[in-house]
């Protein structure tokens, strides 16, 4: 799919593109490519005679290439975004290619952006710039919205954790907690973490991102002070990431601390009944041995009845033993 983005009246507007005659009809500051086909990539060299790296989407680039300036001065970004879904959080590779040289539109540059699914920042930006006229003046300006929703994106992200946590404290917490629960608030506070993980490792390459720009001596003052302020906000979310990993610790050591208290419960039942059981197995095993005069043919008839009421007494003095103490409770 290709989408460009023109500038009118301070307004960012999209359209869709389906042919290399419908693209020389506008002037975008803004390219985005999802998924593009074959066809689409030749209307995008040909037009704007840009060559899309075939390695662009790699997951396993080398770390030295994706930061970097070419020689005819295209600034090319290679950044991970977060995708916060519910059933499988995940980051999508997207790679920019700024274009600041560029004879289709020489006075705002353009910004080609190249990722194989949709983005929530990409439409969270959409939704702002056609709303708010002169958020955006530029192919430059694109690129640090982007990052900076990107940051509040993931800002948003963060509450929604701090709100799940909140209901598993509760669950915890606030009573008796079984095994199948237990089950539930380990997987939960497991999700929890790994979305966590995702956002703190998403804030970081962000933040090289943004450093890279601000090295590369691109920006305008406006636009300097600006990737300072998205700076400052990713290293506040560094703060919230930090403590809800200590939260979620604090909250797999309860869950497992109640875990085990289940199980003690269980063992102490066993232990309890092994004490109580050892008196009379005593017993039958005095009174049954196999002698040549056993004990229970001299003491005669009532031998068997005295025997048995022993056995029981030996097993009920234990347990009175142990409820007097409480530890049947």
């Amino acid at each position: 799919m290709l989408n460009i983005f023109t500038l009118a009246n301070g307004r960012l507007f999209q359209e869709e593109i389906e042919s290399l005659e419908e693209l020389s009809k506008f002037q975008p500051i803004w390219v985005d490519l999802e998924s593009p086909t074959i066809e689409e990539k030749r209307w995008v060299k040909q037009y704007f005679g840009l060559s899309i790296p075939e390695d662009a989407m790699d997951e396993d680039i080398e770390e030295s290439a994706r930061f970097y300036e070419e020689d005819n001065g295209e600034l090319h970004i290679r950044s991970d975004f977060l995708i916060a879904d519910d059933e499988e959080p995940r980051t999508v590779r997207v790679a920019f290619i700024l274009n600041l040289v560029n004879d289709a539109l020489k006075s705002k540059g353009v910004l080609f952006s190249i990722h194989d699914e949709d983005v929530p920042v990409f439409r969270l930006l959409r939704l702002r710039a056609r709303r708010a006229p002169g958020l955006i003046e530029d192919a430059k300006e694109v690129l640090l919205k982007l990052f900076d929703a990107d940051a509040e994106y993931s800002a948003d992200t963060l509450e929604g954790i701090y709100d799940e946590l909140e209901k598993v404290s509760k669950q915890v917490l606030a009573g008796e907690v079984t095994d199948t629960l237990a089950g539930e608030v380990l997987g939960a506070i497991a999700r929890q973490e790994d979305l966590n993980g995702r956002i703190r490792r998403n804030v970081m390459d962000t933040r090289r991102a943004v450093s890279f720009m601000m090295r590369s001596r691109m920006l305008n003052a406006g636009q300097f002070e600006e990737a300072r302020q998205i700076l400052r906000d990713i290293e506040s979310l560094d703060n919230h990431t930090a403590f809800l990993f200590d939260k979620i610790n604090f909250l797999m050591d309860a869950t497992v601390g109640f875990i085990n208290i289940n199980q003690n419960k269980i063992i102490k039942i066993f232990s309890v009944a092994s004490v109580a059981l050892l008196p009379p197995t005593l017993i039958a095993s005095l009174y049954g041995m196999n002698l040549k005069f056993p004990e229970l043919e001299l003491m005669g008839p009532g031998a068997y009845p005295y025997v048995l009421t022993m056995m029981v007494a030996s097993a009920l003095v234990p347990m009175w033993y142990f409820r007097k103490r409480g530890w049947l409770r």
